[in-house]
């Protein structure tokens, strides 16, 4: 293993409470893990991934993933749609922070979303790619049983997308 690669944290580190801390001569804190999730609503639809991986195997989700270190979260929501859909898309809004401590069987796992736009000139054919096994559009009004608090953040987004912009 080289010595970049063991420097590197894994996804598997960053479900563990991590013993930080910013001060000197203070013990150190637990912190939560972040993520990002992102809604992209065409019409009467929104885009959903089918999850590849544990938790929630085979049920679907709205796109996003684990925030990488020296990534903002809007940096992170564009990287995990292109990842897992193959869209290249920007944030226009951001929903809520979603935090809580029981929302993922992972452990505390604190996530950010956002509404998104698609860029234009960007890819228009979707994909499942990188943890989701499948991509594709649902009803806005009907989505099938979706993973985690998936469903209460897509209550949200209906909220905001309906509301006209600040």
């Amino acid at each position: 293993m080289s010595r970049e690669a063991r420097r590197r944290p894994s996804a598997v580190g960053f479900l563990k409470p991590k013993r930080t801390s910013p001060y000197r001569n203070r013990p150190p804190l637990l912190t939560p893990a972040l993520t990002v999730d992102g809604v992209l609503i065409e019409g009467k639809t929104v885009l959903l991934v089918r999850r590849g991986r544990p938790p929630w195997k085979g049920r679907w989700a709205l796109p996003g993933g684990f925030v990488e270190i020296g990534e903002s979260c809007e940096q992170a929501v564009v990287r995990e749609y292109r990842e897992e859909t193959g869209l290249a898309v920007r944030p226009v809004r951001l929903l809520g922070v979603y935090s809580d401590p029981r929302r993922d069987p992972r452990g505390h796992i604190v996530t950010v979303a956002f509404l998104l736009r698609r860029r234009k000139g960007g890819p228009r054919e979707i994909r499942g790619g990188d943890d989701a096994s499948d991509a594709r559009w649902s009803p806005l009004r009907r989505p099938p049983p979706l993973a985690a608090d998936h469903a209460q953040i897509l209550r949200d987004a209906r909220r905001t997308h309906r509301a006209p912009a600040r």
